[in-house]
C-alpha cells in the first residue's frame, strides 16, 4: 500500500481529510479497483474512515518512511461540516482563555440542525446552530493555520458569546465568566471597543445582546479604569 499512500501524499492529502470523489481523481482507476484498494487500506490501517465517504491517511505513511504529521481534530471538524467554525469551549481553550483541556471539538454550524459524530481516533465532534442575523455568521471569526490546514476559529469574545447564546445564559454579573468558566479577568482586559462593536449586530435574541452590552459596561466602563472594576466584581462573590 506504499504506492497508494504516496499518491495521496503527492496530491496534498497526506494529513488532510479527503472525500470519495477526491480519492477517485487521485487514483484514476476503475470504481471496482478503487473499492478494493480502499478496503485493503482500511484493513491494514493505512487509511482511516472518518465517516462514510470521508477518509484520512494513516499517520505513519510517507515516501521513504517519513512519518506524516497527524491530522488535527479542527481539520476533521471542517471536513465533517463545511461552512462551520470552531467555537465554544473548544475555541476558548485554543486561545488559552480557560485552563481545562477540552476533549469535545465543538463548532457552530450554518444549518438549523445539531449534529454529533464520534470517532475512535479524534474523539467527539458536535455542531450546534445559533440564531444569528443575516450576513453576520462569520463576524468575529479568524482563518487560522492549524497544522497543514486552514481552519475557521472564533476569536475569544465570539466564542464566549456563542456559548452564552447556545446555553441561553442571562446576565447575572461577570462571575459566570470568571468563576463558572474560570476565565482570568486579565483576558477580558485585552478586549477592545472594536471587539464589542463587531458583535453587536450578530445575535438575534435580546438576552444575548443584553449580555454583551452588560459585559461591555464591565470591561470598558466609561471614564473608569478597567481592571479595578473587574477585580471589584469578582471579589464581591468571593
Amino acid at each position: 500500500m506504499v504506492i497508494f499512500a504516496n499518491k495521496i501524499i503527492e496530491a496534498g492529502y497526506g494529513n488532510r481529510p479527503f472525500t470519495e470523489r477526491q480519492l477517485a481523481s487521485i487514483l484514476l482507476v476503475s470504481d471496482a479497483s478503487r473499492y478494493g484498494l480502499v478496503n485493503r487500506a482500511l484493513r491494514d490501517g493505512s487509511l482511516l474512515r472518518i465517516k462514510r465517504g470521508l477518509y484520512v491517511l494513516g499517520a505513519r505513511w510517507g515516501r521513504r518512511g517519513l512519518e506524516q504529521p497527524e491530522t488535527h481534530p479542527f481539520a476533521i471538524a471542517q471536513a465533517l461540516k463545511h461552512g462551520s467554525y470552531i467555537s465554544f469551549e473548544t475555541a476558548l481553550s485554543y486561545h488559552g482563555w480557560i485552563p481545562e483541556a477540552v476533549y469535545l471539538t465543538a463548532s457552530v454550524t450554518p444549518d438549523n440542525k445539531t449534529l454529533n459524530y464520534q470517532t475512535n481516533e479524534w474523539g467527539s465532534f458536535e455542531f450546534s446552530p445559533l440564531a444569528t442575523k443575516d450576513y453576520q455568521f462569520l463576524a468575529g471569526i479568524s482563518r487560522v493555520k492549524v497544522g497543514p490546514s486552514a481552519t475557521l476559529i472564533a476569536r475569544p469574545l465570539r466564542a464566549l458569546m456563542d456559548l452564552v447564546a447556545c446555553r441561553k445564559i442571562s446576565w447575572q454579573g461577570v462571575d459566570w465568566i470568571t468563576h463558572g468558566l474560570r476565565v482570568d479577568a486579565e483576558h477580558l482586559q485585552i478586549l477592545s471597543a472594536a471587539d464589542f462593536d463587531e458583535l453587536e449586530p450578530v445575535y438575534k435574541h435580546k438576552s444575548t445582546r443584553d449580555f454583551l452590552a452588560n459585559l461591555r459596561s464591565v470591561v470598558l466602563p466609561p471614564e473608569s479604569p478597567r481592571l479595578p472594576l473587574i477585580v471589584q466584581q469578582t471579589r464581591k462573590s468571593a
